[in-house]
């Protein structure tokens, strides 16, 4: 039985309003950048745009989309209703009025800083206390999470926890120590100076705290794709998950591997020491463990599936896959995306090649092209896998949405490759005008044309999305079938006990951030010289 279906609806229809206006400001800023479009004039409006989608991209979207999606799982995998029904709501009230002051703060002009919101660059206070809210909003999440599974082990001791249910509380834990980075940033640093108290910021702490923040997030974005992957990919697609246990070493991993690696972000920033960009550049080629994994599991699943499917030889069982199927679409659409942000990623990751892109378009390309591409796409399909669960409405068309997932890949695709090329020319990011009609810039003008078209190809996609959730209808007379996860090929294997918890990692995900960020912090803490004045940005 599945109750909480208006909580979870709520967070979905919200990020994915909030998601579609994003989009066209997206959209919107590619075209005024590119030859098509008289510039507007007024950088500010440009970087005010460039703010509002990636606050929503990075804060809002993923963060509704991980609760909503979390609040199903408890009672869809945990099979009891969720406890703690009340608090819920709180929390998505609050990340509702965080988002709705965060935005007006936006719309005014008073907080054009972009998402990272780097010092000594200063928004309006509001703008921080609107992120302050929506994190608030979503530790009330990791709460209950903790608080439904710990009742659930209660009622089924030695009971295997179910997967989806032991990933979902994985991606909370994971958020809930991550963006203790920023939050102690804000506090701390940025609303002191914001508000007025002080004319001084120590920008590289706030940095260091952020980086804290600015990694690691991607893991929490991604939780819920991986999620999707593992539990739900090889049901839909008709066969059976290869390894249970191979999930749960991946969702582990991502706990340990994903914290302590963020100073891979600050390369260039001369106030952190080469030893622990080092360290931090070393632990980020581990993160790439868990992905590795992930991969192997969730092909050796679709090769089950094709197999039951009568597909035969080494690689004649790809001719068996189930290709009319969206999901099997949408998999492969999502695993070719994340291949091509990967590699870009290797070269983020290295101390050396880093400084050959590092503040380039490329950083862009990557960057959406693991986000926007291989974990938002999945994103949709889990709100469609569940929309029938939400609404009582008939199975969705599946033929619109092969339309909405090949535009969304064509999109994302045209959108980021020339970005790659540019950044390897060696063109900026967070640029709000570019010269084409320069001789020698005129030759890249058409990266930027064709980055605009990809832009507006995605907001057509989303179009097609909203219109399908929109024009779902109630199907009268016929009850929705149970919601079920995919079963493993060994369902009653044994699950170790240290893959059934997480004590064990939550005190090694502590202790690596301790030891990788510890003394970073404690010696940008104790330097004067790294206080420098704040720049107001329409702040007062």
């Amino acid at each position: 039985m599945f109750l909480a279906k208006r909580l979870v609806l709520a967070h979905f229809w919200v990020a994915l309003i909030a998601f579609f206006a994003a989009l066209v400001l997206g959209a919107w800023q590619m075209y005024v950048r590119s030859p098509l479009s008289a510039w507007v004039n007024n950088p500010e409006h440009y970087y005010r745009s460039v703010t509002a989608h990636g606050t929503v991209m990075a804060y809002v979207l993923p963060t509704l989309i991980a609760m909503g999606f979390g609040y199903a799982i408890t009672e869809l995998a945990l099979k009891k209703p969720l406890i703690g029904v009340r608090w819920a709501w709180a929390g998505f009230w609050l990340v509702m009025a965080g988002t709705a002051l965060a935005a007006v703060t936006m719309g005014v002009g008073k907080a054009s800083v972009l998402y990272t919101f780097y010092p000594p660059m200063l928004a309006s206070p509001f703008y921080y206390i609107g992120i302050v809210l929506v994190v608030v909003g979503s530790w009330i999440w990791v709460v209950l999470m903790s608080i439904n599974l710990r009742a659930w082990k209660k009622e089924n001791p030695g009971v295997s926890i179910p997967l989806a249910m032991f990933g979902n509380v994985a991606g909370a834990y994971l958020w809930a120590w991550t963006s203790v980075g920023a939050a102690v940033e804000i506090l701390v640093l940025i609303l002191p100076a914001s508000l007025g108290l002080t004319d001084t910021i120590n920008a590289g702490l706030a940095r260091v705290l952020f980086s804290w923040t600015l990694h690691a997030i991607v893991y929490f974005w991604l939780m819920p794709t991986y999620i999707v992957f593992y539990t739900i990919v090889p049901r839909a697609i008709g066969g059976r998950l290869y390894s249970d246990t191979m999930g749960r070493v991946a969702f582990v991993l991502f706990l340990v591997f994903s914290m302590p690696i963020g100073i891979h972000h600050l390369f260039a920033d001369p106030q952190v020491g080469a030893g622990f960009k080092f360290v931090h550049a070393a632990m980020t080629a581990m993160v790439s463990v868990p992905t590795l994994l992930t991969v192997f599991t969730i092909v050796a699943s679709v090769e089950i599936a094709a197999r039951l499917r009568g597909g035969k030889g080494l690689f004649g069982w790809v001719k068996a896959l189930p290709w009319g199927n969206p999901m099997m679409l949408a998999v492969t659409f999502s695993f070719l995306m994340l291949g091509f942000g990967g590699a870009g990623g290797i070269i983020n990751m290295s101390y050396q090649l880093n400084e050959t892109i590092h503040n380039t378009q490329w950083v862009t390309g990557h960057f959406h092209l693991i986000f926007g591409g291989a974990i938002v796409l999945m994103y949709f399909m889990l709100v469609y896998e569940l929309w029938p669960q939400l609404t009582g409405c008939a199975p969705l068309s599946a033929r619109l949405i092969k339309v909405q997932v090949w535009l969304w890949f064509v999109g994302m695709m045209v959108l980021t490759m020339p970005w790659h090329l540019v950044g390897l020319l060696g063109a900026p990011r967070r640029m709000a005008y570019y010269d084409y009609t320069h001789p020698d810039l005129q030759p890249q003008a058409w990266t930027v044309t064709a980055s605009a078209i990809g832009g507006f190809v995605l907001v057509a996609s989303g179009v097609v999305l909203i219109y399908i959730l929109v024009t779902a209808r109630k199907k009268a007379g016929v009850a929705v079938e149970p919601f079920t996860f995919s079963r493993a090929v060994h369902p009653g294997a044994r699950t170790p006990v240290s893959l059934n918890g997480f004590g064990l990692w939550v005190a090694m995900m502590i202790g690596l951030t301790v030891v990788n960020y510890g003394y970073p912090i404690a010696q940008l803490a104790s330097l004067k010289e790294a206080y420098v004045p704040v720049i107001p940005i329409g702040s007062r």
